[in-house]
């Protein structure tokens, strides 16, 4: 039987960061209450003309580089994202094109701030059914373009970026199992009040913006990722104490610490980027599972537990033997 293991990853951030104090400037609020809410200190701004297939392919390319491989070396590429840079073509196909690669196969999966999870796990099925051999899967969003700055309870949450990993065949168990998730009924909590039905003319339907009652979205999203620890582990026969690192879904301070507490881990076994970054959506997990590799906290062999909770609800998890 083949498995799938990560062979390396890489991020992007875009150069301008937006501060708490900024925001304050702009909205009604304060340093001290977005901090005291979201544990977010400062996120990260794509610049005008910056956008998600550009993101993806500066992380992309970290990725393939740690990884050692070149462009012909790739037969798959997944991409989830929430903001593709058009309709169509999906954003997968212009940072194939960027890339320059050709042939295999290339498309986007929207699953909101779960999307890299789950690219992760479709990938990883091309790889064990031996669809595919080396796959580039990234999760990327210019979320800021999609954002009500008069809105205090969305505009200071997210941020923008992108993140990628490489993951190729082995005989070894590397992604140990994933486990994707999805509930509909939970729209109204959380979702962009636009449609390509309705078209984009802003002017006589308003720019689509994120609307979010994020009391109820916080109840969920800690009940339901508790949930997917306990499926993840028993999945794979495990205890608690078997993983060495948690490296969630970046975005709130609080749920963050309520899935670790699941978990019996202490907080400096669990990867927290959301200060830095805010909440950028599916670029999240592998741009905090990028920042611990490449600071030497994650190491080869240890026991990865990734998870993530978006809107629709979606929600996933991965566990990875690194």
């Amino acid at each position: 039987m083949k498995y799938a293991s990560i062979k390396g990853t890489g991020s992007y951030l875009p150069e301008k960061i937006v501060t708490n104090d900024e925001l304050a400037a702009m909205v009604d609020t304060s340093d001290e209450w977005i901090r005291e809410r979201t544990g977010i200190h400062q996120r990260h701004r794509s610049a005008d003309g910056e956008g998600t297939g550009q993101m993806a392919e500066a992380a992309a390319r970290h990725a393939m580089d740690a990884a050692g491989v070149s462009p012909e070396d790739i037969d798959l590429i997944v991409l989830g994202t929430t903001t593709p840079d058009r309709v169509y073509p999906a954003t997968a196909c212009q940072v194939q094109a960027r890339l320059g690669i050709a042939g295999c196969a290339a498309f986007d999966v929207q699953a909101v701030c779960s999307g890299f999870i789950y690219a992760l796990g479709v990938a990883e099925k091309f790889i064990r059914t031996e669809s595919a051999t080396r796959a580039l899967v990234i999760g990327a969003d210019v979320h800021s373009r999609l954002l009500d700055w008069a809105d205090r309870s969305t505009c200071i949450l997210f941020g923008d970026g992108a993140g990628a990993v490489v993951i190729e065949a082995s005989d070894e168990p590397g992604i140990m199992s994933s486990h994707l998730h999805a509930d509909g009924r939970y729209e109204p909590l959380l979702y962009v009040d636009g449609s390509v039905a309705d078209g984009y003319d802003a002017q006589s339907a308003g720019p689509a913006v994120t609307r979010m009652q994020g009391n109820e979205v916080f109840k969920v999203a800690v009940r339901t990722l508790g949930r997917i620890v306990d499926e993840t582990l028993a999945a794979n026969g495990l205890k608690r104490q078997a993983v060495d690192w948690l490296i969630p879904h970046q975005a709130n301070l609080r749920i963050i610490q309520a899935t670790a507490k699941k978990l019996r881990l202490p907080m400096d076994r669990v990867v927290v980027t959301v200060d830095k970054h805010g909440n950028t959506s599916a670029a999240s997990v592998p741009l905090a599972l990028d920042t611990a590799v490449r600071d030497g906290r994650i190491k080869r062999g240890e026991i990865l537990l990734l998870e993530a909770f978006g809107g629709g609800f979606t929600w996933g998890s991965a566990l990875v033997r690194f």
